[in-house]
């Protein structure tokens, strides 16, 4: 069988610019969608570059690669990754979950499913390591479009954040036991050992 063209790793900083430029190309193909989502990190440039960086060095954030360009990144954590403003419910956060954000895809490999087969991976990986009952997303407040693509994924609207001036405050969740690995493969995962 062929080795899948995608190639999935833990990314170092090294990888950061690679990184911002992922979350930057979002917010231009995002305005065509008619939302106002990411047009502007919450918070600061500075904050979002800092929590970037804070991710990479605690090894939360991915990358994927096609040969060797940037194609996707996430990150994904068992611990709501927004600690110092709870946007999941506390009483939430002692189920077991595993918390993605900053999911994005470069814009040309849209329409592959590519983010679909991520948030697979992100969930069986959690749920094999950890126990992760559910995955968790927290959406774009006022893009109703993302939330309906959640919603044919699986995910079921849980809450809403109680944070009123935090943006992505539509909290999504899907239980881990109705996903199933995909065959064949959409990537080949390689271990940090395998990617320095």
């Amino acid at each position: 069988m062929a080795e899948p063209p995608l190639t999935l790793r833990p990314a170092t900083e090294r990888d950061r610019d690679a990184i911002i430029y992922l979350l930057d190309e979002a917010p231009a193909w995002l305005r065509s969608m008619n939302t106002d989502q990411w047009a502007k990190p919450w918070r600061t440039e500075d904050d979002r570059r800092e929590r970037v960086t804070r991710d990479l060095r605690a090894g939360k954030t991915w990358i994927v690669e096609d040969t060797s360009m940037p194609v996707a990144t996430f990150t994904a954590d068992r611990e709501h990754n927004h600690q110092e403003i709870p946007v999941w419910p506390r009483w939430a956060q002692r189920e077991r979950a595993v918390y993605v954000c900053r999911l994005a895809v470069r814009h040309s490999y849209s329409g592959r499913q590519l983010g679909a087969a991520l948030l697979d991976w992100i969930a069986l990986t959690a749920r094999e390591r950890d126990g992760a009952r559910y995955i968790r997303v927290d959406v774009w407040s006022t893009n109703r479009q993302l939330q309906s693509y959640y919603e044919r994924l699986g995910f079921k609207l849980h809450s809403h954040s109680r944070f009123a001036d935090y943006p992505s405050g539509a909290l999504y969740q899907k239980p881990t036991r109705d996903i199933v690995p995909q065959h064949p493969p959409m990537f080949r995962v390689l271990d940090a050992g395998e990617a320095s």
